[in-house]
């Protein structure tokens, strides 16, 4: 079972994931690459760029090309990788530009904690991929941004967002569709991703330290222990604003946060972490629908489903199963781990234009009016599950 799913995500990585990106998203005019794809690969003239969309893609190419050596992958990174640098890093006051225009000028110049997390992430996995020293200089410095800057040093967390010159925000959310509170599980989450991958390279005692400061903060604040579902959206207080439930967050969680515990190297936190994250993966089941696929979120005050199914979350619900799996040894973790892969395979791959859908309803109705690329959908989440997998299966064998 294991070498049919590992050949099959080998096979979509490389032959539907990645070429995709690189034929349809480098802009050979402007630079960087496109910021808006249609569902039918048109390219939108005008589009603004954003740094998590350009950081992911550097993340996605570096980790690729680390991983089988082909030149071809690293020429998209260096491509990324020399955006960023000239485009959207901040020389004068640290950080980095949310949004660019479509020809490189800066179009929201506030510092978004989230984005970034992901540069930290992407310069440190390019770093590796490169040997380019100053990428991973690049990562350090971004991180010192944060913790200098961002760090609630009275009532802990991370801010959500601040101006570019590192000033309070009237309006923080990364998104409209997001409450505007100052502290979130999505930014915690992805800084705890970037720390722990930043701190495989560079075992510095500050970074330590404060990775394992969020650590404690999921184990003390974002995860529900009654429920063991994620919280996720504070006050500078931690007063709880939202009792939403995402499904994919939750799995994308359970999975990192053990991975964060294990680069950590501290047993009483992997053990308290792999427990956590089995707990986590097997409540995820109630956000399942039986073709396998993972609904989107849940409204307890309402009591109402988003039932779409969006591509991210299938992605990191293969991943979060997997890791369960290997941790309990339920065969009903590996089974939903193919359950899932089956549905992706099934409905969220487009097989006609290429790459995944943005979403399908619960019908297995695709979004066509939603974009195939763009500030949001990258390779990210698809590519990295699985690179995940066939890396974890490798492992077993």
């Amino acid at each position: 079972m294991l070498k049919v799913l590992r050949s099959e995500l080998e096979e979509e990585l490389r032959g539907n994931i990645l070429p995709y990106w690189m034929t349809f998203l480098p802009d050979l005019e402007h630079g960087g690459f496109h910021g808006h794809l249609t569902h039918y690969n048109k390219i939108v003239p005008g589009a603004q760029k954003g740094a998590v969309m350009n950081a992911r893609i550097l993340w996605t190419f570096s980790a690729a090309y680390r991983m089988y050596e082909e030149r071809s992958y690293l020429e998209v990174a260096d491509r990324a990788y020399i955006y960023i640098r000239d485009h959207f890093l901040d020389r004068e006051y640290g950080g980095v530009f949310w949004e660019l225009d479509y020809k490189g000028g800066v179009s929201a110049s506030r510092n978004q904690i989230y984005a970034i997390a992901f540069s930290i992430y992407a310069m440190a996995e390019y770093g590796l991929a490169s040997g380019k020293e100053e990428a991973l200089e690049t990562a350090k410095s971004l991180f010192l941004d944060i913790e200098s800057q961002a760090l609630d040093r009275e009532r802990n967390g991370y801010s959500e967002a601040l101006s570019r010159d590192w000033l309070p925000l009237e309006d923080k959310r990364l998104s409209k569709k997001e409450i505007n509170v100052t502290k979130t599980m999505n930014t915690h989450l992805h800084i705890l991703e970037a720390y722990t991958h930043l701190f495989r390279i560079w075992k510095d005692q500050q970074l330590g330290d404060a990775l394992e400061n969020l650590i404690r903060l999921f184990l003390e604040r974002f995860i529900d222990h009654e429920y063991h579902h994620l919280n996720l959206f504070f006050d500078d207080h931690w007063n709880l604003k939202s009792s939403l439930i995402s499904y994919g967050h939750d799995i994308e969680c359970s999975w990192l946060l053990h991975e964060a515990a294990m680069v950590l190297g501290k047993p009483q936190l992997i053990d308290k972490s792999a427990r956590i994250a089995v707990r986590m993966a097997y409540e995820n089941f109630s956000g399942l629908d039986d073709d396998g696929g993972l609904i989107y979120e849940y409204f307890p005050n309402e009591d109402r489903y988003d039932t779409d199914k969006h591509w991210w979350p299938q992605a990191e619900a293969m991943v979060g199963y997997f890791n369960a799996y290997q941790l309990s040894g339920d065969v009903e973790f590996a089974k939903k781990t193919m359950k899932s892969w089956n549905f992706i395979k099934e409905k969220i791959i487009d097989h006609t234009y290429g790459e995944w859908h943005w979403s399908v309803s619960r019908d297995g109705i695709p979004r066509l009016d939603k974009e195939k690329a763009g500030f949001w959908k990258t390779p990210y989440h698809n590519g990295r599950a699985c690179m995940e997998i066939i890396r974890r299966i490798d492992q077993t064998e």
